[in-house]
């Protein structure tokens, strides 16, 4: 006789099985669900995620990650919170900054040209405007973001010699040249307009608010009016003891000579870029191979924090994120270092000059990706490859 089976149940022998009670933790709001998981980091977030579907989705909302992404490396928010790349996701931005930390990247060189030449460059949005001898060429970027488009988008012209440097400001592109002349374009649309503004080169321009500052190589610095009627008028011409190399317009956008930063730096310790981050925060590097962080608010003879290059190098340019992170590029070697402004010491460096030593003169950066303008190349750092 065969022996007698245990008897099935009802659920078994339909093939299906009892449905587990609900979780009481879905039973929870969800703003509290929130809160509480706001109390997690980016270690212990990755795991929720790793539990289910609904907790994965849960933990990858951008309430949750703004907090954490605002103590990374260029996550796209400001020191006062202000996110400047709204549209990616926060967590993304979060694992990108690891790479920006560690220096993982991936390198190629985008553009080559036959001369040597003193490029500088703007990043906004699609496009990529680069200075080009005594044009400014607009290069769209690749849906990837990472290459260029072979062929210019756009070119602006207006120079008789090499545009030396340019900045982009409300669909508008204003310009200094080695002609001694500053030229307005409009990016969409025919509008330009040329006026003579120094005996020598314009080494250094800035544009806001519809007024225009320069600063030449004839040891002057000037305030331009693009008011109706009065475009090219100069208002203000402040003599200065050596060639202007940088200036920048302050965002609260007085039009005079405020204050004179810093005393006592030895002849020869000329700047060569400023960058404002607020109204009283700026940064300034150098021919003396110090990167040097101002608030104008404390004072103005002594900067609150500097950070010396490691080889002994002038720094070209600079940038930062606002927030943390400080990009610089060296005159030798085409080296590219990045800070952390709450360590002392270089964070991480890029050699990307070819054997001909050539400096960075320019860099700009997005969450994702750095441009570095050489000699001969522009190189880009794409740090969403690995």
């Amino acid at each position: 006789m065969g022996r007698k089976g245990s008897p099935r149940s009802p659920q078994a022998e339909g093939g299906s099985r009892a449905a587990s009670p609900p979780s009481p933790l879905w039973a929870l709001p969800e703003e509290l669900l929130l809160l509480i998981c706001s109390y997690l980091d980016a270690q212990a977030l990755g795991r929720l995620a790793q539990v289910c579907r609904r907790l994965r989705f849960l933990s990858s909302r951008d309430v949750l990650w703004r907090r954490i992404a605002r103590g990374c490396l260029n996550s796209g928010f400001t020191q006062l919170g202000t996110d400047l790349a709204a549209g990616i996701p926060v967590k993304e931005r979060v694992k990108v900054s690891q790479n920006w930390r560690h220096g993982r990247c991936r390198r190629e060189t985008v553009l080559k040209w036959k001369c040597n030449l003193m490029p500088w460059m703007e990043l906004d949005g699609e496009y990529l405007y680069l200075s080009q001898a005594e044009n400014i060429q607009a290069y769209q970027l690749c849906a990837e973001g990472t290459g260029l488009q072979h062929h210019p988008q756009a070119i602006f012209s207006g120079h008789q010699e090499d545009v030396c440097r340019f900045v982009l400001v409300n669909s508008h592109i204003v310009s200094g040249g080695g002609d001694g002349s500053i030229v307005l374009h409009k990016l969409h649309g025919s509008y330009s307009v040329k006026f003579s503004a120094h005996e020598q080169e314009v080494n250094c321009v800035d544009f806001q608010g519809g007024l225009i500052v320069s600063g030449s190589r004839d040891r002057t610095a000037k305030v331009w009016s693009l008011s109706a009627g009065r475009v090219g008028q100069c208002l203000h011409t402040v003599q200065t003891e050596d060639r202007v190399w940088s200036i920048a317009i302050s965002p609260l956008l007085s039009g005079q000579l405020l204050t004179c930063l810093g005393t006592d730096f030895h002849r020869g310790a000329g700047v060569l870029d400023v960058f404002y981050e607020t109204p009283s925060l700026l940064l300034s590097c150098g021919y003396d191979t110090y990167i040097r962080y101002w608030d104008i608010r404390t004072s103005t003879r002594k900067c609150v924090q500097e950070w010396e290059e490691p080889h002994d190098s002038a720094l070209y340019c600079i940038r930062s994120d606002k927030n943390h992170m400080i990009a610089s590029g060296s005159s030798y070697y085409g080296v590219v270092r990045l800070w952390d402004k709450r360590q002392t010491q270089c964070l991480q460096s890029f050699h990307l000059s070819s054997p001909t030593s050539s400096p960075v003169y320019c860099l700009r950066f997005s969450t994702t990706h750095l441009y570095a303008a050489l000699a001969s190349a522009l190189h880009v750092l794409d740090f969403t490859a690995l």
